[in-house]
């Protein structure tokens, strides 16, 4: 494993970049003591969505249609008295 102070990421940085570029991984010593690890960034790939269904989604939420006698039941409820 690759190691670089503090004191190079200051100073040299080219270099210990070349290290990164090359190596994969650069560990990062701060008073001879290991502190970070530095490794190339990878991007993740964007997880795609599940498709959804908007059709489906609205029928579900719809409300149920009426019977013929539901919808009589209620013309007869709304006409009152004659």
């Amino acid at each position: 494993m690759t190691t670089a102070t503090v004191r190079d990421l200051r100073t040299k940085f080219p270099k210990v970049r070349h290290l990164i570029e090359t190596k994969g991984e650069v560990i990062v010593t701060e008073r001879g003591e290991p502190r970070f690890l530095l490794r190339p960034y990878q991007a993740k790939s964007p997880r795609k969505a599940p498709a959804v269904d908007f059709y489906k989604r609205v029928v579900a939420r719809m409300p149920k249609m009426l019977t013929e006698k539901q919808s009589r039941a209620i013309d007869e409820l709304n006409r009152g008295e004659r």
